[in-house]
């Protein structure tokens, strides 16, 4: 077999197992393809100020679900940071801390990972109504509330470029 035969086999199949895996761990997630309204929500921040679904009408936005333990959730914070940064002004970027022990935990996370965006803190129940079963996990709203995207990982500031491109127009 040739050299060049079984390299593009072997990435083929590590291709096809990266899918695999991926549908695997967005299988419960909320729909996509119907458009589907995104659960109301009503937070608070570690401030105590308010965060809700309803001061994101009007706007695309992305909901990140994370966990303060999880490095994953960390290694993600600055692509988020930089995409607030621009395209900030486009689509909003909120970010619901699940998962947590205190919300002295959320803020400590918060200031280390220089978060300026809204950190709501999030519930068991927020997380049942989001079908959240492993972090990061991410919804992407188009201007009414409904999803247009979901997915679950790392995330770059070109993957929610790409998922979001369209719903600011």
């Amino acid at each position: 077999m040739k050299p060049w035969f079984r390299w593009s086999l072997q990435l083929a199949l590590l291709l096809v197992a990266a899918l695999a895996i991926h549908a695997w761990q967005t299988r419960d997630l909320l729909p996509v393809g119907e458009r589907t309204m995104a659960p109301p929500f009503e937070l608070v921040d570690t401030a105590g100020r308010g965060v809700s679904s309803k001061a994101l009408a009007g706007k695309p936005a992305v909901l990140y679900f994370f966990a303060p333990w999880c490095q994953v959730c960390a290694a993600s914070a600055p692509q988020l940071r930089w995409f607030d940064r621009w395209f900030g002004d486009s689509v909003r970027v909120v970010f619901v801390a699940l998962d947590y022990e205190s919300p002295a935990q959320v803020a400590g996370w918060t200031t280390g990972h220089e978060v300026s965006m809204p950190v709501g803190l999030g519930s068991a129940e927020l997380a049942g109504a989001y079908r959240i079963r492993g972090y990061p996990t991410y919804y992407v709203l188009d201007r009414d509330g409904r999803i247009a995207a979901r997915d679950f990982g790392f995330t770059t500031i070109l993957g929610l470029w790409w998922r979001t491109r369209g719903l600011a127009a």
